[in-house]
């Protein structure tokens, strides 16, 4: 693979036709790269249980207030192998940092999906020890999705994000070493987020072997210290999402829920007009899905209409090749990209 520049932070604040230009650039990136096949994924989130503390997080430990809970694997077994829709190639599955629900829900949920299907599956899960990564990989899980959230380190800390920025770092390393397909990703507009925090994220990004990274906006969490702080712009979020997208044109990079919470109606659809070639309709049974408290109580569930119908509004398709067929074509962890001397031009 050649060379590849990493951009520098100025395209993220570009507007107007520069900004045009640059979404522009990302969409060619990625239909070079895919066509018009987007990977449709679904999600269960199977515990909101978390020994986590971030201070963006409703889920946070400190949160007294929530209702805990851990899903049964019979149900969403059944769930999965007997409703989900059609157009599903894969599966995630996600939880706060939960041993217990990895152990308990997670591993006899792969089992039986494995056993009893061809989806691909992803989990979402946090930090875990050796011995955990290697059962969920036994069980048939292929793709491990941790985010490192910020490159800052003071600011990690100061977040609380999970543990530190140089033992997450360590485990995504860990993961892609040990044959895991990893996807990563960080928040795009957190509180005094700096010019200099964002280039320090896509270098970062950049460095680690990954075969996929997203970008979220910063939602103020309902019931977490940053309710108050104002929210992540739609803009600064998509503009690093091409830039992404331009670095690492074969990267598999989402549209977000989260995209609608920033631009109700039009964020998610311009997530798609921007580079992303992965969407995840939501599988969570509603009567928990409520306390899976990621952003805001009121939550925009990504159903299969509306999937589909962001999908056909942008003249995409669904693939039909699963997102573990693809990262098992690929063989290997996608190749570092290295940081280069001239940093990129804004788009004029």
């Amino acid at each position: 693979m050649k060379e590849i520049t990493i951009p520098t932070a100025q395209l993220v604040y570009a507007r107007g036709r520069a900004e045009e230009a640059l979404h522009e650039r990302a969409t060619a990136a990625a239909r070079a790269q895919f066509g018009r096949q987007v990977f449709v994924r679904a999600v269960l989130e199977i515990s909101n249980y978390c020994r986590e503390n971030c201070r963006y997080c409703g889920m946070r430990r400190a949160n007294r207030s929530l209702n805990r809970f851990r899903a049964h694997h019979e149900q969403l077994a059944e769930l999965v192998l007997r409703h989900r829709p059609d157009s599903v190639t894969d599966l995630n599955i996600q939880a706060g940092e939960d041993p217990v629900a990895v152990r308990e829900v997670a591993l006899p949920l792969i089992r039986t999906l494995r056993r009893e299907s061809n989806l691909g599956i992803s989990v979402c899960l946090g930090t875990l020890n050796t011995g955990l990564y290697e059962q969920l990989r036994e069980a048939g899980a292929s793709f491990y999705i941790m985010k490192f959230e910020l490159a800052n380190p003071a600011r990690y800390l100061e977040l609380e994000s999970p543990g530190t920025l140089v033992e997450r770092l360590q485990h995504i390393r860990q993961l892609a070493a040990s044959g895991w397909a990893v996807s990563s990703g960080f928040i795009a507009g957190l509180p005094e987020q700096s010019a200099e925090d964002l280039e320090a994220n896509f270098a970062l990004a950049g460095e680690l072997p990954l075969l996929g990274c997203s970008v979220s906006p910063f939602i103020p969490g309902d019931e977490t210290p940053l309710s108050q702080a104002a929210m992540g712009g739609i803009d600064i979020t998509l503009n690093c999402m091409a830039v992404l997208r331009l670095m690492r044109p074969d990267w598999v990079i989402p549209s977000v829920s989260a995209l609608n919470l920033a631009e109700p109606g039009s964020g998610y659809r311009r997530g798609l007009r921007t580079g992303a070639n992965l969407v995840t309709i939501n599988l969570t049974p509603a009567e928990v899905r409520g306390d899976y408290l990621l952003y805001k109580r009121d939550r925009f569930i990504m159903t299969e209409e509306r999937i589909l119908s962001a999908i056909a509004a942008e003249g995409l398709v669904p693939s039909q090749q699963s997102l573990a067929d693809f990262c098992a074509a690929r063989k290997v962890n996608g190749a570092p990209v290295k940081k280069v001397a001239q940093p990129a031009r804004a788009v004029p």
